[in-house]
């Protein structure tokens, strides 16, 4: 896991107001299209590191994609 692993998964920790604001937070502070920071997410949550990172994060984003 390196650190835009790492700040994808603080990023997707913090709680937004509206949809707008956390893309607008995944483009100015991670410099990705919204497209491609939600193929990453969705890559880090079967990796072991990233559980082992953040396993509050992981296993909550793993509850809501099976929804």
């Amino acid at each position: 896991m390196n650190d835009e692993d790492r700040a994808i998964l603080d990023l997707s920790r913090r709680q937004y107001r509206s949809a707008g604001a956390h893309a607008d937070a995944v483009r100015d502070e991670l410099g990705l299209s919204v497209t491609r920071y939600f193929q990453k997410l969705n890559q880090l949550l079967d990796d072991p590191e990233a559980i082992a990172y953040s396993p509050i994060v992981v296993n909550r984003l793993r509850r809501m994609t099976r929804r």
